[in-house]
């Protein structure tokens, strides 16, 4: 019997959940309360973005404090631009990677080392240059300018890719109905999940409380189409 790989088994985690919550914060304890808070709601698998020199440390804590209490969380790094950068955030710990776009060096070096890559696309061109590196899971960035649209016209086309729309995804039913109608395994969600106000005002019951929400509507919606 094949033993699925570290690829598949981050897949299904992501698609699993439905949304990929993702966030910056240049703060190690803030980061830590954010992920904190995830994971009460219900959240296994999370993005820390790549946005400054911090980052990287930041994610290292995050790693130390992952590995010891709660080892059933995944943590991929984002906004990964090279392959400098891929290689030390898997170094320190990482599940998986995402760009914002396609960066073929990276799909080179993490595909055969069975790290998942899933690169930003935004055109046909993109994902044909990604599935033929042998990715199978890709985001669509930006998703506020293609739309649910979008994916509707290009799923027939590309039936062994899983799509996950990043960036115009919010917490709204209408939203990401459309999104889920359209045929996405699952949405990426920033700033209108972890909003900075919310990072400021260090409000952590009320992120719990929105994601445990977020996670029920998007179950609820899923099961709709499965049954509708």
């Amino acid at each position: 019997m094949k033993t699925s790989s570290t690829i598949e088994n981050t897949v299904a985690s992501i698609i699993q959940q439905g949304v990929l919550p993702l966030y910056f914060n240049p703060n190690t304890e803030t980061s830590l309360e954010i992920v904190k808070a995830l994971y009460r709601a219900g959240i296994k698998i999370v993005e820390y973005t790549n946005r400054d020199e911090s980052s990287l440390a930041v994610f290292r804590k995050l790693v130390e404090y992952r590995n010891v209490e709660i080892p059933d969380l995944k943590l991929g790094a984002g906004t990964i631009k090279d392959l400098a950068t891929a290689v030390r955030f898997l170094e320190a710990g990482a599940d998986f990677l995402v760009s914002p776009g396609y960066v073929s060096a990276i799909a080179d070096y993490a595909v055969p080392k069975d790290h998942l890559y899933v690169p930003g696309c935004m055109t046909a061109t993109e994902i044909i240059m990604a599935e033929t590196a042998g990715i199978r899971f890709i985001k669509l960035f930006p998703g506020s300018i293609l739309g649910p649209s979008f994916v509707s016209q290009i799923r027939d086309i590309f039936p062994q890719i899983k799509f996950m729309p990043t960036g115009g995804v919010d917490c709204s039913r209408n939203n990401l109905e459309a999104w889920f109608s359209a045929g996405v395994s699952a949405v990426g969600m920033g700033s209108k999940l972890i909003s900075k106000e919310l990072m400021a005002a260090k409000d952590y019951s009320s992120l719990e409380q929105d994601t445990r929400q977020l996670l029920q509507l998007i179950e609820g919606i899923r099961k709709n189409f499965k049954t509708g």
